[in-house]
Parts: C-alpha cells; sequence; structure tokens
C-alpha cells in the first residue's frame, strides 16, 4: 500500500488537487484574523460553501442543507474537546462525555454508532481522516483536535454528501485550515481554574513572496482533566503545516501533521435510580460524583493481560487513550483547456493504544463479595493507603459502601494506516441563457485496520477524588477469588472480545454529476459506485468452530494457580479465520433549487447512498467461514432521504428550514450489551437554523425535531416498532452574545429532551440543558483575556444508562456530562 501511496501522491503534481470542486482557494476559509463587526448597512455576502458537492457557490443556489461555522467563533468555546465544539452546529446530535474521541455522531435520527460516526464522515481539508468513521474503539475523531489551524467547519447533512463521498450517506464535517493568506498569528496561554489542565495554543501564516505562502500551527497540554483522576491523564499535542505555491492558474499546497496526545476516557458510572421508569429520579452515591469523578485512580491497574502474542503484558491505566497520527498530504488545483481540475492526496500512518474501564457490575460490600466468593465471602483491600485492611461486612466504605467489577479493555491499533486520492475535473458550458456544469471524479482508497482486543477484570471500591483501589475476595473456605484485585485476566470468566483483526480495505470510486443553472433555477443530479475489495484474517476464540480462548497461566509467576490464573484469556494463533470478500452499491441524488427572490430559495433533494460495513460484521455469522459474504445485505448498508426547505438572507438575519425522512440499514454492535444487531429505520423531522444581529447584540440557533422508529429487527422481532434508544424527540442549540470593541460575552446553550435508555423503550434518560459561557476583554490592541465556564451551572447530563428498567436495587451505572470546568486564557495577536 505504500508504494502505491507514493505513485498516486506524486501525482498530485501531475493532476492537481483541492476539495472537489473548491474554488482555487476560499478567502473565507482562510481568516487569520479575528473578523471586524459586520457592518449593519452592508448587503448580506455570498457563503461559499465547497464540502459535498460539486462546486463551491453560494449557499442560497444549492439544494442542500449546510452549515458553516467560523473559527471566529468557535474559538469562544475555549479549548475544547472536538465533540463538544461541533454539538453547536444545527442538525448534528453529538455524545460527547467519553473524553478526546470516541464520542458519538449521527444526523436526522440514523442509527447511533457504538463510537464514532457511521453514517457521517469527518474530514480535514476534504478527505476523510478514517475511511470508516465508526471503527470500534478508534472513531475518526480519536485523530481529531480543535486548535488555532482550523479557518472554519462546513457541515452538509444528506444531500450530495452520499455522492462526492465515499460510505458518508448521512453528511460530511470537514476542517477546513487557514492556509497563510493573511500575515500574522497568534499565542495563547489556558489554565484551568477550577480543574488542572494548561495549554499553550499558536499559529502563523505568512506571504513569502513569489507566489509561496505557509500556515503553521498546533497546542501542546499537561494536566490532570476536568475530572479527579489522581494523576496527569492529559499529556501531548499537535502541529500541523502547510505550505502554498500560487500559480496564475492554480496552485499546489503541501500538508503535514503530526498528533501525539494522551488523555483519559470516561465511561458509564454508578448512580442510584429510583422513581418511576417514565421519570425516573437519578442521584450521585456519597463520595462520589458522576459529573466530576471517575473509577480511574493511581491505585488500579496496571492492565495484566497475555498480549497479541500470548505474551504477558502489563499496560499502564495512565496511558489512556494515546493515539499517533503522522500524515502528509498534497492538493493541487489548476485551470487546463477550460477544465478545473483538482486532486487531493495524503497518507496517514495512524496507531496508539486505547484504555477503557468500565462496569461489569455494582452492588454493596457483601452482595458483590457473595457475587463472586459465594455465601459468606469476605472484602480486603488490595492497593491504595488501605491495602491489606479488612472491609466489614455491610461497611460504609467511601459513604456509600459499594463495589464494582469492572472490565479494564485494552485495545492496540497496530496499524490504522489509511492513504486516499480524490481526483476530479469541472467544466463549466453557458447553454440555452444558462450555465450547464459537469464534473467527474475517481476517488481511491486504502483503509488496514490491524489491531488487538485484550482485557483484565478488576475488582475496586467507588471512590471519589482519584481514591479508587482494588479490593480482594475470599470465600467464606478461605480461598482466594482474587488476585491483588485482579478478578481474572480476561473480560470477566469467559473469552470474549479477545480478538485480533488484520484486514485491509481497498475502495475504488468513479463518479460524476450534472448541474444546469438558468435564471433562478438550478437543477442537478449525481452518480457514485464504489467498489471495496476486504482481504485479511481474524483471530479470536469468539469465531467458534471449537476454538479455546481462556487457559491457565503463572501470572505471578509463584509457581501456584489461583483462582483468577484459571481465567486467562489467550488466543488461538493457529486458527486465524480469513476475510475475503467484495462489495459495490450506487448511489444517487438529484436536487432542485429554485431562487424566489435574491433574499429567498426554496429547494428539494431525493439521495440514495451507501455504507460499507467494515468491523461491525466481522465475528459475526454475516462472514462465512471461507471469509466471503454471502449475503449483499450485509456488505453494505442503504441510506435513502428525501428532504425540502427554504432558505432566507437579509442583512444581519438568516433562517433555514429543512424538512427530511429517511429509511436506513444498520449493522451495528451496540455498547454495553455487545450485541450484534441488524436492523431497518425510519425517521423524520425538521432542521432549523437562525442568526439575527442588531447593533452589538447577536444570535445564532438551531433545532432539530426528530421522531424515528426500528422498522424491524431481524434478530429481535419484540424491537420492532420501538423508538431507538438515545433518540431526543428535540436537540436545540443558541448562543447568544453582545459584542463591543473591547468586550464580548455570551453563551453557547444546548438542550437536549428525553430519550429511552434502551431500546426496550421502558426506562427513559431525562433531558438536559448545558450552559457554556464565555467572557472576552481586549485591553489593548492585540491582547485578549478570556473566561470560559463549561456547563456554567454544573448540570448532570446523561447521554447513556446502561439499565433498560429501574433496576430492583436502585443501583445502575450512566455516563454523565463533565460538571463545570472554568478556564481562564491569555492571548497574543501578532
Amino acid at each position: 500500500m505504500r508504494n502505491i501511496a507514493i505513485a498516486l501522491l506524486a501525482s498530485s503534481f501531475l493532476a492537481t488537487p483541492v476539495l472537489a470542486g473548491e474554488p482555487a482557494d476560499i478567502p473565507a476559509a482562510d481568516t487569520d484574523q479575528p473578523e471586524a463587526p459586520a457592518d449593519p448597512q452592508a448587503a448580506p455576502a455570498q457563503e461559499v460553501f465547497s464540502t459535498g458537492v460539486a462546486r463551491g457557490r453560494d449557499r442560497l443556489d444549492s439544494a442542500t442543507s449546510t452549515s458553516i461555522f467560523r473559527s471566529s467563533e468557535f474559538l469562544k468555546l475555549g479549548p475544547r474537546p472536538f465533540a463538544d465544539v461541533i454539538r453547536a452546529i444545527p442538525g448534528l446530535r453529538v455524545e460527547s462525555a467519553v473524553g478526546e474521541g470516541n464520542a458519538n455522531y449521527t444526523v436526522r435520527g440514523l442509527p447511533l454508532a457504538s463510537g464514532g460516526a457511521k453514517y457521517l464522515q469527518i474530514q480535514e481539508d476534504g478527505l476523510p481522516v478514517l475511511e470508516f468513521g465508526d471503527f470500534f474503539n478508534f472513531a475518526a475523531d480519536v485523530f481529531v483536535r480543535s486548535d488555532f489551524n482550523i479557518a472554519q467547519i462546513e457541515s452538509i447533512r444528506g444531500g450530495s454528501a452520499s455522492t462526492f463521498s465515499s460510505n458518508s450517506p448521512g453528511g460530511l464535517i470537514n476542517l477546513l485550515s487557514k492556509t497563510g493568506d493573511t500575515d500574522g498569528g497568534a499565542v495563547q496561554l489556558t489554565s484551568g481554574i477550577d480543574y488542572g489542565e494548561r495549554r499553550i495554543d499558536f499559529d502563523y501564516g505568512s506571504q513569502l513572496g513569489g507566489g509561496w505562502r505557509f500556515h503553521i500551527g498546533g497546542f501542546y497540554r499537561q494536566g490532570e482533566g476536568p475530572r479527579d483522576i489522581g494523576f496527569n491523564g492529559y499529556k501531548g499535542g499537535q502541529i500541523r503545516l502547510n505550505i502554498t505555491k500560487q500559480f496564475d492558474t492554480g496552485f499546489i499546497r503541501l500538508h503535514a501533521k503530526y498528533l501525539q496526545d494522551r488523555s483519559p476516557t470516561f465511561a458509564p458510572y454508578p448512580i442510584q435510580i429510583t422513581g418511576t421508569n417514565d421519570d425516573p429520579t437519578i442521584r450521585n452515591f456519597a463520595g462520589f460524583d458522576v459529573r466530576s469523578d471517575a473509577t480511574l485512580s493511581p491505585f488500579i491497574g496496571p492492565v495484566v493481560t497475555l498480549d497479541g502474542q500470548n505474551q504477558l503484558r502489563r499496560f499502564p491505566v495512565r496511558n489512556g487513550m494515546d493515539p499517533v497520527s503522522k500524515a502528509i498530504g498534497l492538493e493541487a488545483q489548476f485551470e487546463v483547456a477550460g477544465f478545473t481540475v483538482s486532486n487531493k492526496a495524503r497518507y496517514s500512518a495512524n496507531s496508539g493504544d486505547f484504555l477503557r474501564v468500565f462496569p461489569s457490575s455494582v452492588n454493596t460490600v457483601n452482595a458483590l463479595a457473595a457475587q463472586i466468593g459465594g455465601a459468606g465471602a469476605t472484602a480486603r483491600y488490595a492497593s491504595g493507603p488501605l491495602a491489606g485492611q479488612p472491609i466489614a461486612a455491610g461497611s460504609p466504605i467511601n459513604g456509600n459502601g459499594q463495589l464494582m467489577l469492572s472490565f479494564m479493555a485494552q485495545t492496540r491499533a497496530r496499524s490504522l494506516d489509511y492513504f486516499v486520492n480524490d481526483l476530479r475535473a469541472s467544466r463549466v458550458w453557458n447553454m440555452g441563457g444558462g450555465a450547464l456544469t459537469v464534473t467527474g471524479g475517481l476517488y481511491a482508497a486504502d483503509q488496514q485496520l490491524s489491531s488487538e482486543w485484550l482485557h483484565s477484570s478488576i475488582v475496586t471500591d467507588v471512590a471519589g477524588n482519584g481514591r479508587t483501589a482494588m479490593v480482594d475476595i475470599t470465600s467464606a473456605a478461605g480461598v482466594a477469588q482474587t488476585q491483588g484485585g485482579y478478578f481474572s485476566f480476561a473480560r470477566g470468566n469467559s473469552s470474549r472480545f479477545r480478538r485480533i483483526f488484520d484486514v485491509d480495505y481497498s475502495i475504488l470510486a468513479p463518479y460524476g454529476s450534472v448541474n444546469y443553472h438558468v435564471g433562478k433555477l438550478a437543477i442537478g443530479g449525481s452518480l457514485r459506485y464504489d467498489r471495496g475489495r476486504v482481504r485479511g484474517s481474524l483471530v479470536g476464540a469468539d469465531l467458534g468452530g471449537g476454538r479455546v480462548g481462556l487457559t491457565s497461566f503463572d501470572v505471578n509467576g509463584d509457581g501456584a494457580i489461583s483462582a483468577p490464573e484459571t481465567r486467562v484469556g489467550f488466543l488461538p494463533l493457529d486458527r486465524p479465520a480469513p476475510v475475503d470478500y467484495d462489495y459495490g452499491f450506487l448511489s444517487y441524488s438529484a436536487g432542485v433549487n429554485y431562487r424566489i427572490s435574491e433574499p429567498l430559495a426554496v429547494f428539494a433533494r431525493y439521495s440514495r447512498g451507501g455504507r460499507a460495513n467494515a468491523d461491525k460484521i466481522l465475528f459475526t455469522s454475516a462472514v462465512a467461514a471461507d471469509g466471503s459474504v454471502p449475503s449483499k445485505a450485509d456488505r453494505v448498508d442503504e441510506v435513502r432521504q428525501l428532504e425540502g426547505g427554504f432558505k432566507f438572507r437579509r442583512t444581519n438575519v438568516t433562517v433555514n428550514a429543512t424538512a427530511f425522512l429517511a429509511y436506513a440499514d444498520d449493522h451495528n454492535v451496540l455498547n454495553g450489551s455487545a450485541n450484534a444487531t441488524f436492523r431497518t429505520y425510519r425517521a423524520y423531522g425538521l432542521e432549523l437554523e437562525g442568526t439575527f444581529r442588531h447593533g452589538p447584540f447577536s444570535i445564532a440557533g438551531g433545532a432539530t425535531y426528530t421522531t424515528a422508529k426500528i422498522t424491524e429487527d431481524k434478530f429481535d422481532a419484540s424491537l420492532t416498532g420501538k423508538e431507538p434508544r438515545r433518540q431526543p424527540a428535540w436537540t436545540i442549540t443558541v448562543m447568544p452574545q453582545l459584542e463591543f470593541d473591547r468586550v464580548n460575552v455570551g453563551a453557547n446553550i444546548v438542550t437536549v429532551t428525553s430519550s429511552y435508555a434502551q431500546d426496550e423503550n421502558i426506562l427513559r434518560i431525562p433531558g438536559f440543558t448545558t450552559v457554556n459561557a464565555f467572557a472576552l476583554f481586549k485591553p489593548v490592541a492585540r491582547v485578549q483575556l478570556m473566561v470560559n465556564a463549561s456547563n456554567l451551572f454544573n448540570q448532570a447530563g446523561f447521554f447513556d444508562i446502561n439499565q433498560s428498567q429501574l433496576p430492583a436495587n436502585g443501583i445502575g451505572w450512566g455516563r454523565s456530562i463533565n460538571g463545570r470546568t472554568i478556564s481562564a486564557s491569555l492571548r497574543y495577536d501578532f
């Protein structure tokens, strides 16, 4: 693959690159300095949008539902995880309480991925970060950071995203970089006021003369982070660079990126659930605040397990999520014989270690001890400041009296290397008083998936402030059921989910579009045909066929086999299974836009797209013993969408509304239950987006109403007709602000209404509203002081509750947003 990558990267100089249909360079996407306040007398400016369309054009002339989020706005929210930043974009549904990566993303009621974005594709400068955005444990956002390099974030929901990118029928999120059009830069120091983090951001761009320009930027940070974990969970950063050579008829640009940014992964944590299924009351346990605590601490771990070669390894818990990405890309765009020819290419070497610690069972000291060691079992601290001390039966340790059996999942991405190339050509002909635009392109990509899934299981108490410690359980007969707090060196007492993936996905996709614009009418359509070749192998007892994945192993080397040492997971390396199948699918989209008047346009569009199923069908019955996938329905999930709406834009006022109807297939593996699913869904609703400015006051916002249903569950008929889990009816974002010469204050307010915790539609997750406030002060020219408060009112808001109904003992676990965190920043522009 590396040789192919080098050859196609070189073709960028011969053929040319830029985002399909991107104009030579878009000034709006290259603003290195803060924007000046809008002139209230000025005519509304054209907004050129270039993501997921044939050519960049004014949004009022395009039959698509799009949004632009400029850096001058999202940087006011402070240094936040990528998922928290794009939650403010209308139409997107984002569950962002995991940490820096593996958040959940979807749009328009399409099924929620089990980590990452299945039907949406996350891009940097018009090319995907990963071909499949929902690799289990390795979602695309793991390799993305929000910083000063970004000029603006463009998003398209539905529409031509199906045909101008592979595996993105739901839409695209595209991070466009600054490219040095404006001389200057900035440096910013940020410090957590009520939490432990220090961060420096910088960027600089400049014209170099002779048609050359460049931009460089990045960040570095270190600290404990927004939750009390007792150690520096955050350490690292990224640096990105691009260099452009401008010619009379086009340009060539080199991109480079290096990312290594360690951070913890947060999980569902113990909570008390009482009340009723329709109106539950959720409370913290004493001594543990689900908003600011985690069960990570210096006193748990390491992950002790046999590795991918069945060799004993120990992985420190502090490693957390530790991605590494080294990327180089080339793009060029030129006018050649009346054609605009562009090419984009990128090669990314991606890898990393990813640790999650999540509960399997939570109960009182007596109940959990009996669950593990039988009646009369006793507990004793195995680590921490109380190591060796017994825990009395019924003891209210930590004020809550709870113990927890947790799984430690250590997933290792040996290689997620990715090469992608997008070549296209476009030409406009004057015809019949209008303009006919014809575009053709060829997309090629190669995505590796080489990973190991490893596990250990531990028993701990439930303690806040980074003090969680491991606990040993001994049976009434005096037989140790744990070893130093380890219940097993596997996932519980089974061999499940100990796996090796070594698979390569090759994609080739020709595509084309025709658009005709005459007077107020624009009509067009596009086609894409994706061909995929999947080859590789899998290892794991989950494959069945008599494979064994549990053994006895002397982990501590004392010459004896303890009870936990009889529960050691290993990989049947001598019995790999092949993966050997091809797929193909046709995507198409057709739309019409009518500009009724200068400020008002209406549009309608129908699209059919597909998402090739990647790792979600591996280790399932969809893959035959010979590696083939006999059923076409298992290879690709289809999405069909009908949408229509209007767009209104006058000076200081914009209003956009889109009604949508979507049908989708979904192969997935659900978090928590880890059950494979195959379903069809229907969703309909309305997207609203608007902005208003009057004097120093402005407000921007959006709202999405969605009604969704599981129209058929192929594996569990009882779920047919149910509402998908965690699907709120309304998601609302509002960002009001006041801006004066030296002072700017405002807030980003997000409301998510209630939803069902699980697909059985019994227990509801309460809705919640969060307020993220900011205040900026410019005491002198070029200097800015900023204070940010994320979750200002310290709201507990749950994206995920594992239980499907009220638990009989009132004990559950849920994933809450982080509590209030306040930071202060000092920025200098030069």
